[in-house]
C-alpha cells in the first residue's frame, strides 16, 4: 500500500472525527509504516462541520452569548474563514439537541433564536457570505426564532405578536419583515443539510424527526398541521413553494425558512466539504479509502458521508471500506459499491464499555490494522 485516504465522520458521543482518523492512521502504520496516509476529518451537515470549515479553511472562532433552544443564554460560537470572507455557522451549537436533557426535549417550546443571533453578529461585523450547518437540531419551529432574532415579527389573527416555538406555528397569520436586517438583502446563505425531507406532510420535519426532539404524536400532528398552515402563508406572502422542496424540513424546517426568506442555496453538507477540501484533487493516486461512522446503514447512502465519499471514489475507479462502530444493511451498502464493511467491535461488550474513547481508539486500530494485512497480501 502506497497511498491512503482517512475521511471519517465522528462517531458520536465517543470520538470526534479527527480522533478517529488518527487512529486509523495508527492501524494502517502498524502494518505499512512507509505509506502515505492522508486525513480528511469530515462531517455532513450536522454535528462537527463548524471544526471542518474552520480547519480546511485555517479560519478563527468568535465567541459569543446567545440563546439555547429554551431561550437561556449560554456561550456559543462561529467560525471565520482564514480570508476573512466567509462566516460558518453550526446551528447544532447554539440550538442543537444535546444542549437538552431528555426532560426538557419538547419542539412546541423550542426555538432556532439562537442561530438567527449568530447570523445577526456575523452581519453586523461585516459578512455577507454564510455557509451554515443546519443538522442535529432541537428545534421543530420552522426557523421563526431565527427569522425573530433578525427583525421579524409574526403576528396573529388580532394583530398580536406570537413568542417562540413550534407551538406558535398554526397561529400566524401574518408576518411583518419591515424591521429586518438591512444588510439581508445583499448576504449570499449557502445552507449544508444532511437530509432530503420535505417541509411537511408523512414524510415531513413533524412525522420523521420531532419524535426523537421530544414530541408526542399529538405534539407532532399539532407542528405538522402548523407547518401546513405556514407553508400556505408563505407561498401567499411571498410567492415561493416550499411544500415538498427536498431540504426544506431539515432542522424542523430551518431549511424551508431559509429559502423563502434568506433566498439561500440548500446543498448536501457533504457534497459542499468535499469541494471545500478539494476532496476530488487530493485522492487521486489512492490505493484505497477508508471511511465510516458511528453507526452505518442504509441512511448512510442518503447523503451521509460515507456516500458521498464512494461517490467521488467511483469516478477515480478507488476501492472503499467502510469501518464503523455498527453496521447494518450489509447486503443494500455492498450493492451500492462499498467492497468491504467492517465492525470495530471484536467481542460481545456493553455499549457503555464500547463507547468509552480509549477502547474505541484500540478498536479502531486494531481493526483497521486487519484490514491493511489482508489488502497486503
Amino acid at each position: 500500500m502506497k497511498k491512503v485516504v482517512v475521511a471519517m465522520d465522528f462517531f458520536k458521543g465517543c470520538l470526534s472525527s479527527s480522533e478517529v482518523e488518527k487512529a486509523v492512521e495508527e492501524g494502517i502504520k502498524l502494518v505499512c509504516p512507509d505509506c502515505e496516509v492522508i486525513r480528511f476529518p469530515i462531517a455532513d451537515g450536522g454535528e462537527g462541520i463548524l471544526t471542518v470549515l474552520v480547519e480546511a479553511t485555517r479560519g478563527t472562532y468568535q465567541k459569543i452569548i446567545a440563546n439555547d433552544p429554551l431561550m437561556r443564554p449560554i456561550e456559543t460560537t462561529y467560525g471565520v474563514s482564514g480570508d476573512k470572507r466567509v462566516a460558518f455557522i453550526e446551528m447544532a451549537t447554539v440550538n442543537g439537541l444535546p444542549l437538552l436533557s431528555e426532560t426538557e426535549r419538547n419542539p412546541m417550546l423550542t426555538t432556532t433564536y439562537g442561530t438567527g443571533e449568530l447570523i445577526l453578529h456575523a452581519i453586523e461585523q461585516g459578512y455577507r457570505e454564510f455557509v451554515i450547518g443546519i443538522g442535529g437540531s432541537a428545534t421543530n419551529d420552522a426557523g421563526v426564532g431565527m427569522l425573530q432574532a433578525l427583525g421579524a415579527r409574526f403576528l396573529n389573527k388580532d394583530g398580536a405578536v406570537l413568542g417562540e416555538g413550534g407551538e406558535i406555528l398554526h397561529r400566524i397569520a401574518a408576518i411583518d419583515f419591515s424591521s429586518v436586517h438591512p444588510a439581508l438583502e445583499d448576504t449570499r446563505f449557502t445552507i449544508a443539510c444532511d437530509v432530503r425531507n420535505p417541509f411537511c406532510g408523512p414524510e415531513g420535519a413533524a412525522h420523521v424527526f420531532a419524535r426523537q426532539k421530544g414530541a408526542d404524536d399529538a405534539m407532532i400532528e399539532k407542528l405538522d398541521a402548523g407547518m401546513q398552515s405556514f407553508s400556505r402563508l408563505i407561498h401567499s406572502t411571498t410567492g415561493r413553494e416550499i411544500t415538498h422542496v427536498p431540504g426544506a424540513g431539515a432542522a424542523g424546517g430551518l431549511g424551508g425558512a431559509f429559502l423563502a426568506f434568506l433566498n439561500a442555496e440548500l446543498k448536501p453538507g457533504i457534497d459542499l466539504l468535499l469541494q471545500t477540501l478539494k476532496f476530488s484533487e487530493k485522492i487521486k493516486g489512492a490505493d484505497l479509502i477508508i471511511t465510516g461512522e458511528g453507526r452505518t446503514d442504509r441512511q448512510s447512502l442518503m447523503g451521509k458521508v460515507p456516500s458521498g465519499i464512494l461517490e467521488e471514489a467511483k469516478r477515480q475507479g478507488i476501492p472503499v471500506i467502510v469501518v464503523a462502530g455498527s453496521i447494518e444493511d450489509t447486503e443494500i451498502l455492498n450493492q451500492a459499491g462499498f467492497q468491504g464493511l467492517f465492525s470495530i467491535i471484536p467481542s460481545p461488550m456493553s455499549l457503555e464499555t464500547a463507547m468509552k474513547p480509549e477502547v474505541a481508539k484500540k478498536n479502531i486500530c486494531r481493526t483497521v490494522a486487519q484490514i491493511i494485512s489482508l489488502v497486503n497480501l
